[in-house]
């Protein structure tokens, strides 16, 4: 058996083993898992049952992730997207005055465009088309932004209303325990401690519980998971071929593209699975994993499932192949039924991973020519701009528009590939517009 699962997923060939790869699904599974408890509360905002959007949720993760674990082989981990998700409550649903049936139609629609599109290899045609410093940049702003959000989740970066972003308050207690997990999790990673990252999380989460962030289910552990009839298969055609329904889908379309393709290059690029000629094997198949995930979540109900940063956690943690989301995938299985256990972990004891996590991800960026500034300006931008727009879409957006502009006006066109004049439009129509 064990000789069957390393020849399935490649552990040898990857320089992993099962127990490395095992530790590492752990590892993503409980920095992404407050995706059960906050995509639920934000999609609620729209009408939808909180409840049914729990066991939507777990299950839509499974399914994209379960794809990109055994046709992929890949260890990048799938669910709702957040960002997408408050789009679809806040922007389409209360701000246009649309339903949520109207939403879900609107995402099941970008489901099938990508299936599309993913089959006529346009996706993997964008991805190769990035440039090696882009693909370094894209790794290190993903780190970037990974640390701002475990900074922020934990309570040490807040919102300031002077210089938009100021110091939380550094006597709280979720604010010591994040900083006592990154040194606990700095020092198990310096000795080399396998499963470091996890560890840290374990031992946060317990430290918590005296301090009233960890809160043991007094109802047990067990549960049922609530049934979805409420949210499943509840789509609204009747206005598809409304204009509205075109921004919509095109918006979905946009912000999921991009952040799935800058997930796979950043999180790859940093596990050096990219090859000499600039490509992840298997892309295809881990873009059919998002777009497969898509059709099913709106179908079951909920908005655009696409692949978590969080990921990166994992991959720090020594992940290389498919045992790694499987791994992810069957724990999001057992939340559908373990949910308290899962649910308790608080945000200060995933934020020291994040934070360290961004940490590992800066380390492309020494690929990075700075002597050529054609090169380097427009990988810094894509750096700086993630966490800044706290998009990763974004980031890539502004290092794809300068790069080509910098080439072109620099007298060095040949240095840009046709698809890459054809995403500089496509950029250029969407901040205009």
């Amino acid at each position: 058996m064990k000789n069957r699962i390393e020849s399935f997923f490649g552990i040898v060939k990857a320089n992993s083993t099962i127990r490395t790869e095992i530790l590492a699904g752990i590892t993503t599974f409980m920095t992404m898992a407050y995706i059960l408890a906050v995509n639920p509360n934000i999609l609620s905002e729209s009408g939808m049952s909180r409840d049914a959007l729990f066991t939507t949720t777990a299950l839509a993760s499974v399914i994209a992730t379960v794809v990109m674990a055994l046709w992929a082989r890949l260890p990048f981990a799938l669910a709702p997207g957040m960002g997408l998700n408050a789009f679809f409550a806040f922007t389409v649903v209360k701000g246009m005055g649309h339903s949520w049936e109207f939403a879900l139609t609107a995402v099941f629609l970008e489901g099938i465009i990508f299936i599309l599109l993913t089959f006529f290899n346009v996706r993997e045609k964008i991805i190769d088309a990035i440039p090696f410093s882009l693909k370094h940049a894209i790794s290190a702003g993903i780190g970037l932004f990974i640390a701002f959000i475990g900074l922020q989740n934990a309570g040490v970066i807040v919102n300031n209303d002077k210089v938009l972003v100021g110091l939380g308050d550094m006597g709280s207690a979720a604010v010591l325990l994040c900083f006592a997990g990154v040194i606990v999790s700095g020092i198990l990673l310096a000795l080399r401690v396998k499963g470091a990252l996890l560890i840290g999380i374990f031992l946060v989460t317990l430290a918590g519980i005296p301090f009233g962030l960890t809160h043991v289910p007094e109802s047990g552990l067990f549960s049922l998971p609530p049934s979805i009839k409420p949210i499943a298969f509840k789509l609204e055609f009747s206005s598809i071929l409304s204009l509205d329904m075109l921004i919509v889908v095109f918006t979905f379309l946009f912000v999921d593209m991009f952040d799935t393709l800058g997930t796979l290059v950043g999180v790859a690029s940093k596990a050096d699975m990219i090859n000499k000629d600039g490509k992840l094997p298997r892309v295809k198949q881990a873009l059919f994993a998002d777009a497969i995930g898509t059709t099913a979540g709106a179908l079951l109900g909920t908005s655009t499932v696409t692949t978590y940063v969080e990921s990166a956690a994992g991959v720090a943690e020594g992940g290389r192949t498919g045992l790694t989301s499987l791994v992810t995938a069957i724990l999001f299985l057992l939340a559908l039924f373990l949910s308290p256990i899962f649910l308790m972990v608080p945000a200060a004891a995933t934020a020291p991973a994040l934070i360290l996590v961004g940490s590992f991800m800066m380390s492309p960026i020494l690929k990075i020519n700075f002597d050529d500034f054609t090169e380097s300006i427009p990988a810094f931008l894509t750096i700086i701009m993630m966490p800044l727009t706290y998009s990763i879409a974004e980031g890539i957006a502004f290092g794809m528009l300068s790069y080509v502009i910098l080439k072109a006006l620099s007298g060095r066109v040949k240095e840009i590939s046709l698809v890459m004049w054809i995403l500089t439009l496509f950029f250029l129509l969407k901040f205009m517009v």
